[in-house]
């Protein structure tokens, strides 16, 4: 080669995958910012689309949030943070466990994170040998499988009905447990169902995880605030299990703080010190300002929460009426969060004279390109006869996608 004169070379796509890890080529891309990535190129070139893919609420962060992340900036909070968050969040988060959960933890037991997925990281990377399961209650939210297979385990997925609510039974669990069961993970609410476990339900699991001592508990209740019956309850609370559960929340959903990214995991003091440590090669501890307006959110005034908690149950009523309108659809009561997941699956098989759905996939990009609609295909979770509609949107907009998708649905034949 010349002095000072260079080639350019463009590498395909297969010579760039060779060079990669064998953990991100096995890696499945997040449909659900795949699917909100593709309504923005279609918003860009003028089309209508009617966002209803990502599962973030639509509400602004209550002013009072605000006010003490500029209190923070004011004063001076714009230094590097310890890496399991600062003391006094972490205090706050310990007496919100006990005072709402019956979960006693101390600040030590406590790590902040850069938000909830980043806890979930923090735990399977810390619990995980090779070829350790997991159990996973599906349908699931489309990050579990994947953030267990970065930790090298396998994810062994249990599968709810519709007919039940999407919830797995107690048999089924003790059926998947294998002595190389190293947890069992889910949610509730339930992202992709919003379906709610009940105390009696939960109790019913934490017999069968008490049978089984090497079985941990990994409990994401980041949509605890988006809870449409009066009682939530944490697993964590069942005093034969209490030290083999871990709990991940965060303020994402509950707090409209998306944007802010902290999440935490609550558990015994030798896994908090394991993320601790994995946190402190990584990331570090989460912005110093954004932890200020997360105490705020969790020591301060609720009422804001609550009022949009009120606004989802009136938008999960008034979607799940319009889908009922909807021939072949099947539906069934979301307890919490801001999903919709119904069985669309009456529509496989069909088509418009032009596109031919076979799946989910499918339907979504059909009614992405036909009602401007962006939805995310229920294989995603786990549940390829489903697709998931969130209603974080405003009822107008709800009112105008459940209707488009009503009139594109129709097309099919």
């Amino acid at each position: 080669m010349r002095k000072g004169f260079y080639f350019n070379i463009k590498m395909s796509k297969e010579q760039a995958t060779l060079h990669l890890s064998e953990r991100v080529n096995q890696m499945a891309i997040s449909q659900t910012i795949a699917m909100a990535q593709k309504a923005r190129e279609l918003t860009a070139q003028g089309k209508p689309i009617i966002k209803l893919s990502l599962g973030e609420p639509d509400f602004q962060t209550p002013d009072h949030i605000k006010a003490a992340a500029k209190q923070a900036i004011d004063d001076g909070h714009t230094f590097y943070t310890a890496v399991p968050g600062n003391l006094d969040l972490r205090e706050a988060i310990a007496n919100k466990l006990k005072r709402d959960n019956d979960l006693h933890w101390e600040a030590k037991n406590i790590v902040v994170s850069t938000g909830a997925k980043q806890s979930l990281a923090n735990v399977f990377m810390a619990l995980l040998n090779p070829g350790d399961e997991v159990v996973i209650l599906a349908p699931y939210w489309v990050s579990y499988s994947e953030i267990v297979k970065l930790a090298e385990g396998t994810a062994v997925l249990v599968t709810g009905d519709i007919v039940n609510d999407f919830k797995v039974t107690p048999e089924q669990i003790e059926a998947a447990i294998t002595p190389r069961t190293k947890a069992i993970l889910y949610s509730s609410p339930s992202n992709p169902t919003g379906t709610v476990y009940s105390r009696t339900e939960l109790e019913a699991f934490a017999e069968v995880v008490a049978r089984h001592e090497h079985v941990f508990v990994v409990a994401d209740e980041i949509y605890e605030y988006i809870t449409f019956e009066d009682d939530y309850f944490s697993i964590g609370a069942v005093d034969a299990i209490r030290d083999r559960v871990i709990t991940i929340n965060g303020f994402s959903k509950g707090f409209a703080m998306t944007g802010w990214r902290v999440g935490y995991m609550a558990g015994p003091e030798w896994m908090a010190k394991a993320c601790d440590k994995i946190q402190g090669q990584i990331t570090s501890g989460t912005c110093s300002i954004a932890q200020k307006a997360a105490y705020t959110a969790i020591s301060g005034d609720l009422t804001p929460t609550f009022e949009m908690k009120k606004a989802y149950q009136r938008r999960r009523d008034l979607v799940l009426g319009l889908c009922k309108e909807i021939e072949g659809v099947k539906t069934y009561m979301p307890q919490g969060a801001f999903y919709l997941f119904p069985d669309v699956s009456h529509y496989y098989g069909k088509s418009d004279g032009t596109q031919s759905i076979q799946d989910s996939d499918d339907l979504c990009l059909y009614l992405l390109s036909d009602a401007h609609v962006a939805l995310v295909p229920g294989s995603a979770f786990g549940a390829p006869e489903c697709i998931r509609i969130s209603y974080a949107a405003s009822d107008e907009e709800l009112t105008e996608a459940m209707k488009r998708i009503k009139n594109s649905l129709a097309k099919l034949k």
